[in-house]
């Protein structure tokens, strides 16, 4: 049987496209919740590397695959870098980029006219 979740106002739909993203604390947790290409995403404020504040970190896009000699750069305003140590994630999955099985805890947005609510 699934725990049933609660529902937290978080921000409003235009804060969130005027400033990218908005740290909260919810039930004594914090969370950054951001807007991505269309879509709104929330993740807990704690790098699984070093327990820094991931979310205040710069969001930015990241070198793509490519060949030796060739930089593509790509994912603008998708990668979320951790200000400690640099680490990135993605920020509508919150995988790293290079380790795989370590990601970001990620919450359920709900949008509901102009407010966003983020689902504990």
């Amino acid at each position: 049987m699934s725990k049933v979740k609660s529902r937290y106002e978080a921000a409003t739909v235009q804060e969130l496209q005027d400033k990218g993203r908005k740290i909260i604390t919810l039930n004594g947790i914090e969370i950054g919740v951001f807007y991505v290409n269309g879509s709104y995403y929330a993740w807990r404020n704690l790098c699984p590397h070093a327990a820094a504040p991931v979310c205040e970190g710069v969001v930015c896009g990241t070198r793509l695959p490519s060949l030796v000699y060739e930089y593509e750069y790509g994912r603008d305003q998708e990668i979320l870098r951790c200000p400690w140590h640099g680490w990135e994630f993605g920020l509508t999955d919150g995988k790293h980029l290079v380790e795989s099985g370590v990601k970001l805890r990620g919450y359920e947005v709900e949008v509901a006219g102009n407010d966003i609510y983020v689902l504990m």
